[in-house]
């Protein structure tokens, strides 16, 4: 299911363009259409880069993660037509927690549109209730999150003002 010998990528990231059907009457990506497209993003990266599909770790497993809280920041607005970049990564895992970022800049990644994370909970599919990461899913989380992250939940502005600093940098 996945080869925990290989040194896997720990930032993901795809391409997008902005529909102009998920834009509102200004011309602005929706807020609620932030997350799909932040979504559909991880989505396709997952297979891609860890060459897994994760519903083979709900059929395997019997259990997957139920989101349960969103902090999110809209930085600058995405427009129709415009091709965005969105990297998600795994910045924080415990015994039942997992806390995806999600960032979506510019085509030249000199931008910040946006950033979230997105906070799950480990559970049974068939009580629905809260449960401990297995130890292969624990193996796969370490495999891939990021290393020397910092995680404090209250910080999320300071990490926006990060980010912004790494890109400023890398212009």
């Amino acid at each position: 299911m996945f080869d925990f010998r290989k040194d896997y990528p720990k930032i993901t990231e795809s391409r997008a363009i902005i529909r102009f059907q998920d834009c509102d009457p200004l011309g602005h990506l929706n807020n609620a259409k932030y997350l799909d497209y932040f979504f559909n993003a991880r989505e396709d990266q997952i297979p891609q880069v860890y060459e897994i599909n994760p519903v083979d770790f709900f059929k395997k497993f019997k259990a997957g993660w139920v989101i349960y809280n969103h902090q999110i920041a809209y930085l600058r607005s995405a427009l129709p037509g415009e091709w965005v970049r969105i990297l998600s990564s795994v910045i924080f895992f415990n015994h039942d927690t997992v806390v995806t970022e999600y960032v979506m800049t510019d085509e030249s990644k000199h931008q910040l549109k946006a950033v979230m994370w997105t906070t799950q909970t480990y559970i049974d599919s068939a009580t629905g209730k809260r449960m401990n990461h297995h130890e292969e899913v624990m193996q796969f989380l370490g495999a891939i999150a990021l290393r020397d992250f910092d995680f404090h939940p209250n910080a999320f502005q300071d990490r926006i003002k990060q980010i912004k600093q790494t890109l400023l940098n890398q212009a």
